[in-house]
């Protein structure tokens, strides 16, 4: 039995290996927030960075870019359609503004200055249907995910130059249509504006795609039914997302399913295998990623890399380079590492260690505005109602502490003992996260859905003809 436990393992992880080689994978990753021209948005660099490295972590060559001028998010989509031409999964997504003009969707680049929809039309927007069109048109699943749905910034520039003739725009971006083998998934319904999240966060559509889109033997299908779900909870139904698919078939991100009907055929090793071949692939985006920042001193790159991985490696390196920005090194050690029993990282809670605790209205309402200085966003109410225990799913997550939502006494001390930015203060009972700018939007609805793409030259032809023509808007 137990030869056949290891010729079984062994069997998984070469399937594992050989199905990474097969899927040619490419995902588009941009977060627009250093505006130029209109109010900037803290958080669409920092949601970008933890998807791709969501995206890397299943096997995908990810172009990524952040705070991108319409020449450089040119140049980026060119790189991306030529390497996307016959993918078998491509990604697009955006965070950042975004505008709705004529029943038509457009990006912004950071040093968008539109004044008037000429300026749109002309090509100081990236328009999405073409451009998605043009980079993904042949690929045999495309997978799009705007996280762009804020308060248009420039809708009343657009409204009072357009007087001698009518232009619709207003709050989200217009309807989409997805063609075949397409899903399209918004923050937010058409014409709705979407939640950016606390700065230095992750917006709550973000984050929910990171929390299901890669999990082992979910289709995507099934995990944007739980994005839905959790962004509509976490914003106690203020946003609900919406999406558009014509997917043909079942559509897996993460390749750990491809070895499941193998691995089943020995439990003992069902259980780990999958596990480990996808621990041994991602260690190195890992490695890079916190390269990437160790040398920060920028609070919210680190808790982007404490979002992608709450239990990585470099974890304890982060909370601690954390600690010495916000209140100098001098007390890093003492706050972070010292009088934090082992004990935490076992120990369960419950209601009933809860209840142990004894904790008054006051000292609860003192737990939430911890929580939100260490960037876990809920309202400070005193009551620990269902937005509180998510949140303190992720705190005990992001930690390395028994994921109840729970407290027990270890985990509360270790609360206290926690650095918490002096700057936040938030106490009012309907303290909401801040909007983002959102997109302006045609009344009219639906753009039209995009086609299959030829190819080499008709695609380059295309291209090029876009960004001469003002096909790649914003």
């Amino acid at each position: 039995m137990r030869t056949l436990t290891i010729i079984v393992s062994l069997m998984c992880m070469a399937l594992s290996v050989s199905v990474a080689k097969a899927d040619r994978r490419v995902a588009f990753v941009v977060g627009n927030g250093a505006y130029k021209n209109v109010a900037q948005l803290p958080n669409p660099p920092i949601d970008a960075k933890a998807m791709a490295s969501t995206l890397r972590n299943v096997g995908f060559e990810v172009i990524e870019g952040s705070n991108l001028t319409r020449d450089q998010m040119t140049e980026k989509l060119l790189d991306f359609g030529r390497k996307a031409q016959g993918s078998d999964v491509a990604v697009f997504y955006y965070a950042g503004h975004g505008i709705a003009v004529g029943g038509s969707n457009y990006l912004l680049p950071v040093d968008a200055d539109i004044k008037s929809e000429m300026d749109v039309k002309l090509g100081a927007a990236i328009n999405i249907d073409l451009t998605l069109d043009q980079t993904m048109g042949d690929a045999k699943v495309k997978l799009v995910f705007l996280d762009a749905c804020r308060d248009n910034p420039f809708a009343a520039k657009i409204k009072s130059n357009s007087a001698t003739r009518s232009v619709n725009v207003q709050s989200g971006l217009a309807e989409m249509k997805s063609g075949e083998g397409t899903l399209i998934a918004f923050a937010t319904g058409p014409g709705q504006t979407a939640l950016d999240g606390q700065e230095g966060n992750n917006s709550p559509f973000t984050r929910a795609l990171i929390d299901n889109i890669t999990k082992p033997g979910v289709e995507i299908q099934q995990a944007m039914t739980s994005v839905r779900a959790q962004v509509n909870e976490e914003t106690h139904k203020g946003q609900l997302p919406w999406g558009h698919t014509n997917l043909i078939g079942a559509v897996y991100l993460n390749p750990a399913q491809q070895t499941q009907q193998v691995a089943n055929a020995a439990p003992t090793a069902s259980s780990t295998t999958p596990a480990a071949a996808a621990s041994g692939s991602s260690d190195g985006v890992e490695l890079e990623y916190w390269r990437s920042v160790k040398e920060t001193n920028k609070p919210e790159e680190l808790n982007a890399y404490l979002s992608a991985y709450p239990n990585g490696q470099f974890k304890a390196l982060a909370l601690a380079r954390l600690a010495a920005i916000q209140n100098g090194p001098s007390t890093t050690t003492r706050n972070l590492n010292a009088g934090v029993d082992p004990a935490t990282f076992t120990d369960d809670a419950s209601q009933l260690t809860e209840d142990q605790i004894g904790l008054d209205k006051g000292q609860r309402r003192d737990v939430q505005r911890r929580l939100n200085g260490l960037g876990f966003d809920t309202k400070v109410t005193g009551a620990f109602n269902d937005e509180t225990r998510t949140v303190l799913k992720r705190w005990q997550a992001a930690r390395g502490y028994p994921s109840t939502g729970f407290l027990n006494k270890l985990q509360h001390k270790a609360l206290l003992a926690e650095i918490v930015a002096s700057t936040t203060t938030a106490s009012d009972d309907s303290a909401k996260p801040a909007r983002r700018a959102a997109p302006a939007s045609s009344g009219g609805g639906g753009g039209g859905g995009h086609r299959g793409g030829d190819a080499g030259a008709a695609f380059m032809g295309g291209v090029v003809g876009g960004m001469m023509g003002g096909m790649f808007r914003r």
